[in-house]
């Protein structure tokens, strides 16, 4: 009796693992994910990389930008770190296919947020991105990023704010990226 358990038992389990599905050296590759494919979402692909991100002012080091690619080329994720180490700053970007539209959230770890959307596309391949951005005692201001592609694979960024419904803008961030070979401005 003891012995006609254990040989169902085995009988099971033999059955168990020939119905599993056979795993061989030659697997089918996945399929490339559906934003890979769709021109919509490389909107942003001048801005992927590793970066040194200078003061167009006084030409000193901001700080270092990591912009990538994430879940499938389906969205951007940009990593930000003061050059002196004293604040770092995050912002996911993603296309809304259903509005072809491009979003972005930043937050920082002093705390503000940011949600903005594509509003502005350049022949240069440059974009623009604007929100309003709400106040605690609430009233808001709009802030927007330009972002321009340079030649010799740099970028340009201007983040302004207006505080009169955009009427006049303030420049609060103008800055080169360059990858952190260019350590020197090109000619």
């Amino acid at each position: 009796m003891r012995l006609r358990r254990k040989a169902a038992a085995f009988i099971i389990f033999l059955a168990g693992i020939t119905s599993l599905p056979a795993q061989t050296g030659s697997a089918r590759p996945t399929p490339p994910h559906p934003c890979q494919d769709e021109p919509a979402y490389h909107k942003l692909d001048f801005w992927v990389g590793r970066w040194d991100v200078y003061d167009n002012h006084d030409g000193t080091l901001n700080g270092t930008d990591i912009v990538e690619k994430i879940v499938g080329g389906c969205a951007i994720i940009e990593n930000w770190q003061e050059a002196d180490g004293s604040g770092e700053g995050k912002s996911l970007f993603y296309y809304q296919k259903a509005k072809k539209q491009w979003k972005q959230v930043w937050v920082t770890d002093a705390g503000p947020m940011k949600e903005k959307q594509l509003i502005e596309e350049y022949k240069d391949g440059g974009v623009r991105f604007q929100g309003e951005i709400p106040h605690l005692d609430g009233g808001s201001h709009l802030d927007r990023t330009t972002l321009t592609p340079l030649p010799g694979g740099r970028v340009h960024q201007v983040i302004e704010i207006s505080r009169d419904a955009g009427k006049t803008w303030e420049i609060t961030f103008d800055a080169e990226y360059r990858r952190p070979q260019q350590n020197s401005r090109p000619n």
